[in-house]
């Protein structure tokens, strides 16, 4: 049987692509749409699975790794468009690459992982999407709004910072447990 939150997540998935191409060419309106769209495709999928008893493994794993997908790709291309500075978009990207490398360690080392998102990171990952939509829509749209952006930026530096360092703290902490269990 289809589950169709996976076909959601996985259209979302193939949104990506989609939305780089159309802020390298220019198209930043239509990027604005396709990132809402797979905003709104999150929510659903999520909504879905859970209302009609559809969640399945795979779709534990798809759909972070879509998000995550969606906001990194769109992160470096308004980067190296010039539209967010390079620094926050290593920070971004360092941050989620330190998650995933994490989850991959910690759980090839303790065949125990459970991805239970973090409090910060769903923060993070709010201010990332309201920032990433705001540079698209602001552009798209023609609106010189430079104060927004600016006071969203300085937030996502916080949040991916402390996002992070809640990931290393919390991992390195249950090692230990781990350790002195033995």
């Amino acid at each position: 049987m289809v589950n169709v939150p996976n076909l959601i997540t996985l259209a979302r998935i193939l949104s990506v692509p989609v939305a780089v191409w159309l802020v390298l060419t220019g198209h930043m309106l239509a990027a604005f749409w396709v990132f809402v769209a797979a905003g709104i495709s999150d929510a659903m999928d999520g909504f879905i699975a859970k209302r009609f008893n559809a969640v399945t493994e795979l779709g534990a794993y798809l759909d972070p790794l879509a998000d995550k997908a969606l906001l990194v790709s769109v992160y470096v291309t308004l980067g190296q468009q010039e539209y967010l500075a390079t620094w926050l978009v290593i920070l971004v990207v360092f941050r989620d690459v330190l998650i995933v490398a994490g989850a991959l360690l910690f759980e090839t080392l303790t065949h125990s992982l459970t991805m239970q998102p973090l409090m910060i990171s769903k923060v993070n990952t709010a201010a990332q999407i309201v920032l990433a939509a705001l540079v698209l829509g602001f552009n798209g749209f023609g609106i010189d709004d430079r104060m927004a952006v600016q006071v969203m930026v300085p937030v996502v530096a916080v949040t991916t910072l402390a996002s992070g360092a809640a990931y290393v703290i919390k991992w390195s902490r249950q090692w230990a447990l781990m350790e002195d269990g033995e």
